[in-house]
């Protein structure tokens, strides 16, 4: 069984947990998740089974959304509900001073990591050491967040919606915390579903209990995606029966001999002479060759 088993994630697991979960449901240990989420978020969580692992850390689409409630007024340890409160605040806050102040979070922007993440500083987790009451200093990193939407706010409450897409690395509770900071009242996260991830939306999800049931009844297979789904966005190449046989066993190709090369495009997702998947490809214009960049067949 090989392929993508994309997991309607609940709340109150850690994407390890869904993978510990899931080894137990199938009955098999080759298994990897693809994008962490906090315990408290739910929503998609593409899981790589069987030979689709080596995949796991070179998905060429690394964007994401989501839906996130928030509330203004308050500032936690966490940057979200769970979190003790370090600070209050009882400033008022319209719907236009949030619309106003939302789109300095949009573009590419630097982003300081939260204490309680799995970033690791010196060979450590960062939540490891704020469990710890341990605070360390961080250095801030470039994300790309493509859109901010506000869906629904109440100025009375202070609280909303947000839907957010964003790029690889992006702590969602930290751009609540800073779109509060920015308002001079603070703010936090009060819930996390991740609507797409890599491609994948809810839609492609099913629960626990949904594959647990597919499992009883024999029809795994049908709840697992293909894994050239993960590389959709890339041109493809078909190859022919000799470079088939080459491309399994590592050999450059002559990039002249392969059919459908677009000059200046380097990544590609390679079919074989039967028509299936079976890895991607570099393609090395300066050296007019071919390399394999991971055979997944």
């Amino acid at each position: 069984m090989n392929g993508i088993l994309c997991v309607n994630k609940p709340a109150g697991f850690t994407s390890f947990d869904v993978v510990a979960k899931l080894r137990g449901i199938l009955q098999t240990r080759k298994l990897g998740h693809g994008g962490t989420l906090d315990p408290m978020a739910t929503g998609v969580l593409p899981v790589f089974v069987g030979n689709s692992t080596k995949a796991c850390d070179i998905m060429p689409d690394n964007t994401k959304s989501y839906r996130a409630g928030f509330r203004l007024g308050e500032v936690t340890d966490t940057q979200d509900v769970t979190g003790e409160v370090l600070s209050r605040s009882d400033m008022a806050v319209s719907e236009d001073m949030l619309r106003e102040t939302v789109p300095h979070f949009v573009g590419n922007i630097m982003q300081l990591p939260p204490m309680y993440s799995a970033v690791q500083v010196n060979g450590q987790r960062l939540y490891d050491l704020a469990r710890k009451g341990v605070e360390v200093e961080r250095e801030a990193r470039e994300i790309q967040v493509s859109s901010i939407d506000i869906i629904s706010y109440d100025a009375e409450k202070r609280e909303g919606v947000l839907d957010i897409a964003c790029g690889k690395g992006t702590y969602i509770r930290t751009i609540i915390n800073d779109i509060g900071e920015k308002l001079g009242c603070g703010g936090i996260m009060t819930s996390l579903v991740r609507t797409s991830s890599g491609g994948f939306t809810l839609a492609d999800c099913f629960t626990f209990e949904q594959i647990q049931q597919a499992k009883d009844e024999d029809r795994l297979e049908e709840l697992i995606l293909p894994i050239e789904r993960v590389f959709a966005k890339l041109p493809k190449l078909r190859l022919n029966d000799a470079q088939t046989r080459m491309y399994r066993n590592g050999v450059k190709l002559d990039l002249k001999r392969v059919y459908n090369i677009k000059q200046g495009v380097t990544d590609y997702a390679v079919f074989g002479n039967d028509g299936k998947f079976i890895g991607t490809a570099l393609a090395d214009f300066e050296n007019d060759i071919l390399r394999v960049a991971k055979n997944l067949a």
